[in-house]
């Protein structure tokens, strides 16, 4: 799925966050400490914060294509209006059942005025990226300004995702521009909120 659609071909693989492993075990947010009010510039992203979990489907060219359970938390930082962001997930086995852990990233989004967005994210395979884009209603769409590396990371030189919120899920598709392939489809997921409010880490 290209990040101009919401739209998933596998969406009958997705699984809801009640079928994923582990789900029960999340916190309420009444159990977790210090959980902090949005700033007002947050407004325009209120929908994301939470917690959310859920299941995607990803592949590219240079790959074989896969499935996998995702993890992500927006959550407000302390007074300042910027929302931190983590990443976590893991890909399957053909059962469901949970293979490895895979992909990691963290990092913050700063809404502007007029409806811009700016996100800056950090990977622990090396690259940092800079974001900017929009948020309208509850769709954003983003694009790379910048994307740095370290000298033993994969070469990636730009990326794009789209976020909507369809249903009450989270939907996202990720194109990405890497290894000597033009930007590209790369992973696409929904993700169901299961804590309406965290703490930042």
């Amino acid at each position: 799925m290209s990040a101009g659609q919401l739209s998933d071909p596998h969406a009958d693989e997705v699984r809801h966050a009640d079928e994923v492993p582990h789900a029960d075990k999340v916190r309420h947010a009444d159990k977790v400490p210090h959980a902090d009010k949005p700033h007002a510039d947050l407004a325009p992203l209120a929908f994301l914060i939470g917690r959310w979990q859920g299941v995607g489907v990803g592949g590219y060219p240079t790959i074989e294509d896969f499935r996998y359970r995702q993890e992500v938390t927006f959550a407000p930082l302390g007074p300042k209006p910027v929302l931190a962001y983590s990443s976590r997930s893991w890909l399957l086995n053909d059962d469901g059942t949970l293979r490895r852990a895979a992909a990691a990233e963290t990092g913050w989004w700063r809404p502007q005025p007029d409806g811009a967005v700016e996100v800056l994210l950090a990977h622990p395979t090396g690259i940092t990226e800079v974001y900017v884009g929009t948020v309208d209603g509850s769709r954003i769409e983003i694009a790379t300004d910048v994307v740095a590396r370290t000298s033993s990371a994969k070469e990636v030189s730009a990326g794009r995702r789209l976020y909507g919120l369809v249903d009450d899920e989270l939907m996202y598709a990720m194109d990405m521009a890497a290894v000597g392939q033009p930007p590209t489809p790369h992973l696409s997921a929904r993700l169901r909120r299961v804590e309406d409010a965290v703490a930042a880490p």
